[in-house]
Parts: C-alpha cells; sequence; structure tokens
C-alpha cells in the first residue's frame, strides 16, 4: 500500500541532530516529520557523553533539570594513564556553563527523552520503522522524499528535506555531494565488561605501549573501547578470545576478574572509525547536517554535541523562514558557513591525535608521555583549555527561538 503525505520539514534519521532540529522547529509551530527506520532508538555505538554545551542547551529550554532527573553518571575532569603515570587532562570546573560536567547516558535515552517531549507538540510526527529511500526533485529542486513504512510504500512532500541519517547517509549519495574523506589509521573494539558495586576507577583512558583503551563507568558494567589499527578486527579476531581478554586485562588492570564476561567474539562489536565532511551541505530544499555533513572520529567524544550545535543553528537560522516558506538555497547555505568551521577545526585535531599519538602508541613498543600532557601536570590552571575544547567547543549555538505554542 502506497500512501503520501505532506509537512514542512521532513527529517531523515533518528540520531541527536535530527531530534533536537525536531523539536526546536515544531514548538516554534513548523509542522515537521521526523523518519527513523528503527523500531526503537536501541544501537551499539552511539555516543554517551552529554558535554556542557548541550546541557547548557536542555537549560535553555528549561529541560535541564528533568533530564539529570534521568539516571546518568557525571564526570568532572578527564584523567588518562601513560604507562604508571596518571595525569588530569581536563577539568571542567570552571567552564562558565550550568553544569561543570559531562553526563553519561546511553544514547537511546537521551533520544527518548527528546521524542517525549517532541510528541507533546502537535505538529511534531515521529515516524518508527520508517526508512528514508531517496529523494523527490522537480527540476533542480529536493521537494521530498520516498520511503518505506510499516505498511509500505510513503511518499512525503515537504518544503525542506534535513538528511541527518549518519555518516553513510543514503540521501547524501542520492543528491550527489561528494565527499572528503581524511581517513583514520584506526578502529575500535566496542564491549562490556561486568562491574562490581564497589569497583571505582576514574581513569577514563589507557594509554600503554602498543595499546590504547578507554573504560566508561555505567554502573554495572564497564563500557570500554579497545583501540586497533584500522583493517585489524579480522587478524585480531583470527585469535583465541583467551589472547584478547588478556589484551583487556594488561591495558587495564581493574577489569581482570570480569574479564570472562566475553563469551564469544560475538560480544565484541567492531566500529569503524571514519573522518570525512563535505564542501556543500545543501542543494536547493536539501540540507545535510551531523555525522552527513561531516562524520567525526571518537577522540574527544565531541561527536554528538556537533551533532546537536548543528541542529541548534539550523533552527534559528531556518524556523522562520520554514513558518514564511521563504527558505532559499542562499539560506540554507548559512547553515554550512556557520558550522563548516567548528567541524573542521575538532576533525584536524582529530587527525592530528590519530597520526600523531594513536597510531605510533599502537606501533611502539614503548610510551611517551605528550609534552602538552605533562604541561597540564605543571600547571593545573591550563587544564581548564582543554575542558572548554572538548566541553564547549568552537563557536558553541544557543537557542534564540521564541518558546512557540503550547501542546
Amino acid at each position: 500500500m502506497s500512501t503520501e503525505i505532506e509537512t514542512t520539514c521532513c527529517i531523515v534519521g533518528g540520531g541527536p541532530a535530527s531530534m533536537m532540529l525536531g523539536f526546536l522547529l515544531a514548538r516554534t509551530g513548523v509542522r515537521v516529520t521526523v523518519l527513523e527506520k528503527h523500531a526503537d532508538f536501541l544501537r551499539d555505538f552511539r555516543g554517551d557523553t552529554i558535554h556542557p554545551s548541550t546541557l547548557e542547551i536542555l537549560g535553555e529550554l528549561g529541560l535541564l533539570e528533568e533530564f539529570l532527573e534521568r539516571p546518568h553518571d557525571e564526570l568532572g575532569a578527564v584523567k588518562a594513564q601513560f604507562g604508571g603515570e596518571t595525569f588530569t587532562i581536563a577539568d571542567f570546573s570552571r567552564l562558565g556553563t550550568r553544569c561543570h560536567f559531562i553526563a553519561f547516558m546511553p544514547q537511546w535515552h537521551f533520544l527518548d527523552f527528546l521524542a517525549d517531549h517532541a510528541k507533546a507538540l502537535p505538529n511534531f510526527d515521529l515516524r518508527m520503522e520508517t526508512e528514508g529511500l531517496a529523494l523527490l526533485r522537480e527540476g533542480e529542486t529536493v521537494t521530498g522524499v520516498t520511503a518505506r513504512g510499516p505498511q509500505g510504500e510513503v511518499t512525503i512532500r515537504a518544503d525542506l528535506v534535513v538528511a541527518a541519517d549518519g555518516r553513510t547517509s543514503r540521501l547524501r549519495e542520492d543528491a550527489g555531494l561528494a565527499v572528503e574523506t581524511l581517513g583514520a589509521p584506526i578502529d575500535v573494539l566496542w564491549f562490556r565488561i561486568g562491574r562490581e558495586p564497589g569497583d571505582t576507577d576514574d581513569v577514563l583512558g589507557r594509554v600503554d605501549a602498543g595499546s590504547f583503551m578507554v573504560t566508561i563507568d555505567r554502573g554495572d558494567y564497564w563500557q570500554c573501547a579497545y583501540v586497533i589499527a584500522k583493517g585489524q578486527a579480522d587478524v585480531v579476531k583470527a585469535q583465541p578470545l583467551q589472547d584478547f581478554r588478556q589484551k583487556v586485562a594488561k591495558a587495564s588492570p581493574h577489569l581482570r576478574a570480569h574479564v570472562d564476561d566475553l563469551k564469544s567474539w560475538d560480544d565484541v562489536k567492531l566500529l569503524s572509525v571514519a573522518v570525512d565532511r563535505l564542501a556543500q551541505w545543501s542543494l536547493p530544499g536539501l540540507l545535510c547536517i551531523g555525522d552527513a555533513a561531516h562524520a567525526m572520529s571518537p577522540v574527544g567524544g565531541v561527536g554528538i554535541n556537533l551533532a546537536i550545535q548543528d541542529a541548534v543553528a539550523a533552527a534559528n537560522l531556518l524556523a522562520a523562514p520554514l513558518l514564511e516558506k521563504s527558505v532559499t538555497p542562499d539560506l540554507l547555505d548559512r547553515v554550512r558557513r556557520r558550522r563548516a568551521f567548528p567541524a573542521r577545526v575538532v576533525q584536524g585535531f582529530q587527525v592530528f591525535v590519530h597520526d600523531h599519538y594513536l597510531a605510533p602508541t599502537l606501533a611502539g613498543t614503548r610510551i611517551a608521555v605528550p609534552l602538552v600532557i605533562r604541561l597540564l601536570d605543571w600547571l593545573p590552571v591550563l587544564r581548564g583549555l582543554p575542558a572548554r575544547f572538548i566541553g564547549i567547543g568552537v563557536r558553541p549555538e544557543h537557542v534564540h527561538l521564541p518558546p512557540g505554542p503550547k501542546p
């Protein structure tokens, strides 16, 4: 069965950028339809870090207190261990924001939170199990999308289509927008290890000769990221699982008692790391944001927050024109001009870390502590600089929209 609907803005993808943009537009009165191809938001490899910049936006929307009532963990400083030495590399205590910490919350809970508030608005339509397939065009202008939902084919006609469907964006490919690949010499193996209630460890990352590992306290388990050289996942998994368990225990000794929680290689998932970006984010009637416009490395954990910044910038620029049906190609390109610079700065930092620290560490037989890390140890006041870069970022966005109608 085929159906046809009309809306003002159709957002394809159910990630942080799409849910934030949909909520912001809907609360100003714009008719919004969001398409999410899965039945829920539960996914592997979704970023779990809600940085002070995003918490600030929730505060501006009057949602912060309610958000922080939901189960989460708070990280007030980032610590890393190099060999046998531990260093504090970022201290969020002096940030001029409402919250002086990174909140750790599974992303599906964050998305559920945004969706719950958005669905309370009369002009917000979230369609789960509905996958955006291709763009509709009239001449050079995008006029909607075709999609597949639970009841069959759906044609959605819209004044604006927003591609927020991730780093493998189907709509981006259909639009023919060229992707600049910056490369990444690493991949990540992602898994869980059990945690006892009394277990404590506040070191986020551990660097040693030939290994780099991140552990995030999730209450009853540790969320673990074991970094490997690009393309080596099959080589690692060709070895006995016990060998990998031993590598994990050596990299993070506090996990030793529970490494047998890895019962098979099915418990270890591969996150293929990519860093790329578009030079052109839009066509008439189409805008790409988030990972569809600039895929990020896990370094710094800032991908979700950059995507949300894109969404806030897009809403600020486009809400009123969408209501007035006056969105122009130049206005869509203003989103890129606003957000491309922060994305390039962060990607430049990530590529530098990849090439100058992570790749040599994975290939090396010894570990050298970077001079900048020792400088942060000698002069603690400087720890606020990486905290600002990670926690707030370059050119942070703020909500400049009217409150909109009450549901």
